[in-house]
This record gives structure tokens, C-alpha cells and sequence, in this order.
């Protein structure tokens, strides 16, 4: 009799599973706690206005977005999806979700503080630090533009799962196609890129203005197919963060700054340290997992998750 071997356990195949998995485990436990919580009149559950869980859900939040920032699977899509299966109530306006993205920035800024100090004194006599800061500044005007001019429809109109999901599913098949598709690198330094170069990344960056999309995955596919090297490109999606993430802050709080409440803040501050340090983890390893391995496992991830979550929203 011939016995049929076991097949052995495939991480790739995990990898696969493992985002609906988990999604489905958070909104199964997320019904068993607040089943025996009572209900508005309208029939949804009704949070303490100030609550250890909320903490935690801050918490859980930060962590969500310090490990998603950098990679290209969008961390706000993941913020709002999170948000729908937790039932997070924070300040209105989003402004948790778009705040807290600034404590990821902050850590570049500590991860590669020795680079941005090296360009910031050498703005006044090395022209590779000025092409530098002026790659970044005209990279950010684009996005910077269509935010202020479309904030409202953003917000109202986008900020939705459903959006979200169909994001990441075209995203995904998106980056597929490019890593198919990418050109031979000539552009191997920040310090050496062209004005025109950096403004054409900054344009597609402003496709990252659509909830799921995501940031670096936009900035990052961007330059790969003008040419850039996966580390110069990833790399340069870390720096475009800073000015791009503090401008949308500034924005953000500045618009909803009369909704800010004292708990309001302290969920804020919550969420901006857990993701500061969870940042920094991914921002030291990102470079060297895709020199490595490519942005195939981002593209397969961001597929499943889509499709994963619409099921889960709808079914």
C-alpha cells in the first residue's frame, strides 16, 4: 500500500493566508467582546468614552502603522481597515490615523539621522547635498498641491474599506507587473538625481492620495520604472515621508485642531510612540528584504489582503 507523503508546510503559502486568517480572527473577537455591551438606538455598539481598551486599540494602531509606513502595501489602508474591524472611535476627522504616521517619519529621521545632518551642513558647498535637498522639496510639491486642493473629497469620499481594498488588489497586480517590467538601474544615488527625475517621482506620488494605494509603494514603483535601483528608490521614499507626512500633520491638525480633546491628544500620543518604535525595526531591515527577495511578496500580500477583506466586509 502505498502511502501519500504529507505535504510539508509552505511559509509561501502561509504568507498567502496568514492576512485573511488574521483579519477574521480580530472581527470574530472583536463581536465576543461587545456582544454584551449595549447598543445605541440605531442598533451600533456603544464604546466608554475613555477606556483601557481604547488604549490598547491606540496602541494596536501605532503598531499597524509603524510596521506599514515604509513598505508598499499602504498604511493608511490598513489604518481604516483596522479601524472597521476594531471599532476604534478616535478624534474626528481622522486626524489619529494621519497624525501618528509622524511618528514612523520621526523614525528615519533617527535611523538615518548622521546622512540628513551630513546633507543639511553640506547644503553651502557640496552640490550632491543640495541636489539632495532639492530632489526631496520638488518631489513633495506635487503631492503636496493635490492635497490641499482635493483634502475634503479625500476625506468624505475615499476614506472608506471598500476603496481601500480595491486599492491594494490593484496596487498589487500593479507591482507584479512592474517588477516584470523594470528597466536596467541608472540612477544609483539620491545625490545624483536630476530635478526632472525627482519631480516625475513626486507626480507619482500623488496617486498614494487614494487610501490604499500606498505612499512608498507609489514613490517606489515610480522610480523603479524611470530607472532608480531598488535601494535608492526605497530609500528615497524614506526621506520624500518626512516633508510629505509633517505637511499633512500640520494640515490635518490645523483643520481640526477645535475637535482636539484631552483624550483625543492622549490616544494621539499613544499611537505616535508605538509606531515610532515599531518604524524604526522595519526602516533598518526594508533595504536589505528587498535587495533580497524583490517587491513580489508586497504585490502578494496586498492581493490577498484585498480580496480577503472584501469577502469579510461583505459576506
Amino acid at each position: 500500500m502505498v502511502q501519500r507523503r504529507k505535504p510539508k508546510y509552505s511559509t509561501y503559502y502561509a504568507t498567502k493566508l496568514a492576512p485573511v486568517a488574521f483579519f477574521s480572527a480580530v472581527a470574530k473577537l472583536r463581536r465576543r467582546c461587545y456582544r454584551n455591551l449595549p447598543a445605541d438606538p440605531a442598533g451600533s455598539i456603544r464604546k466608554p468614552a475613555m477606556s483601557i481598551e481604547l488604549f490598547l486599540e491606540a496602541a494596536v494602531l501605532g503598531l499597524v502603522e509603524g510596521i506599514t509606513e515604509f513598505l508598499p502595501v499602504s498604511s493608511t489602508g490598513h489604518l481604516i481597515l483596522f479601524d472597521e474591524l476594531l471599532g476604534f472611535v478616535g478624534p474626528p476627522g481622522k486626524v489619529f490615523e494621519v497624525v501618528i504616521q509622524l511618528g514612523a517619519i520621526l523614525a528615519v529621521c533617527v535611523v538615518y539621522f548622521d546622512r540628513l545632518l551630513r546633507v543639511t551642513l553640506g547644503l553651502g558647498r557640496d552640490p550632491g547635498a543640495r541636489r539632495f535637498a532639492l530632489s526631496v522639496i520638488l518631489a513633495f510639491l506635487p503631492a503636496a498641491f493635490a492635497g490641499v486642493l482635493l483634502h475634503g473629497i479625500i476625506k468624505s469620499v475615499l476614506f472608506n474599506p471598500t476603496v481601500v481594498c480595491l486599492a491594494l488588489v490593484v496596487g498589487g497586480i500593479a507591482i507584479l507587473a512592474v517588477e516584470r517590467l523594470v528597466p536596467e538601474p541608472r540612477h544609483h544615488e539620491i545625490e545624483d538625481f536630476s530635478a526632472i527625475l525627482a519631480l516625475k517621482i513626486g507626480v507619482c506620488q500623488c496617486l498614494a492620495l487614494v487610501p490604499g494605494v500606498s505612499r512608498s509603494g507609489a514613490t517606489i514603483i515610480g522610480a523603479l520604472l524611470m530607472g532608480v535601483d531598488r535601494r535608492a528608490a526605497a530609500e528615497f521614499s524614506f526621506f520624500l515621508a518626512i516633508p510629505t507626512m509633517l505637511g499633512a500633520t500640520v494640515y490635518d491638525m490645523y483643520k481640526n485642531w477645535s475637535t482636539m480633546t484631552g483624550i483625543g491628544t492622549l490616544l494621539i500620543a499613544v499611537g505616535f510612540v508605538v509606531a515610532f518604535l515599531s518604524a524604526i525595526v522595519v526602516v533598518r531591515g526594508f533595504i536589505d528584504f528587498v535587495g533580497r527577495y524583490g517587491f513580489a511578496p508586497f504585490a502578494w500580500y496586498r492581493i490577498v489582503l484585498g480580496l480577503g477583506m472584501l469577502v469579510l466586509l461583505y459576506l
